[in-house]
């Protein structure tokens, strides 16, 4: 990794959080979240031909019609989990693999979910590659979650869905978070902090407006999922 690129996106960070603490509420993420961001080589995760971009505070394409997200909302939403060691952590969208690298850092295991599988593939192979066992990639349709590794400490959703599953929501153990964004291409989209506490009941906080790329699969599709 280039020292410099990332100390440069870090910094960049940094001030994007100071700008946005007026939403967020959020002066500076937890130090462990930026270090783990400092240990991700961003560049294996875009394609070569975006590799000088990579440390660079935006998002970028990834094929498929999908994105790695911008380096600071990767921050937000890993902050947002307040992640700890011996979590497990479900994450909704792939992508290359980048969201699920920067979890690793902090938690027991991560499960994450991708549709498409030629990115499903090439995430796990870069996953493998560099060296984080840690992580598991189920390539299916997200709609019904993950039960079979279910309940969740926390839940992380890359991708912007119309509603907030019902699905998700019980899959997420007592105390856990969920992150996402809702909205849609003809509207707009704003990213979510649902909390669920010990009796089971759930408070939604509205953490920032956003513009991710739309969920596909079933997730936006099935009105019993409302």
């Amino acid at each position: 990794m280039d020292q410099e690129k990332v100390s440069e996106m870090l910094r960049s960070i940094e001030t994007e959080c100071r700008f946005t603490q007026g939403y967020t509420g959020i002066e500076s993420f937890k130090p462990e979240v930026m270090a783990a961001l400092a240990r991700v080589p961003r560049e294996k995760f875009v394609p070569h031909y975006l590799k000088a971009l990579a440390y660079e505070n935006q998002p970028l394409p990834i094929g498929d019609g999908q994105t790695i997200s911008q380096p600071y909302i990767v921050a937000l939403m890993t902050d947002l989990l307040c992640p700890e060691k011996d979590h497990v952590i479900l994450e909704v969208g792939a992508g290359s693999g980048y969201q699920a690298a920067v979890l690793s850092q902090l938690v027991k295991k991560v499960h994450t979910i991708e549709i498409v599988p030629a990115l499903a593939e090439k995430a796990a192979q870069t996953l493998k590659e560099l060296g984080y066992l840690n992580i598991e990639i189920h390539q299916r349709d997200a709609s019904r979650g993950l039960q079979e590794h279910a309940p969740f400490d926390g839940i992380i959703v890359t991708a912007a869905a119309s509603h907030v599953p019902q699905v998700l929501k019980e899959q997420l153990k007592p105390g856990g978070r969920l992150v996402i964004p809702v909205g849609g291409p003809q509207m707009s989209q704003d990213l979510l902090l649902i909390q669920k506490n010990k009796r089971g009941e759930f408070t939604s906080k509205n953490i920032l407006p956003v513009v991710f790329v739309p969920f596909t699969g079933e997730l936006n599709a099935d009105d019993n999922l409302k």
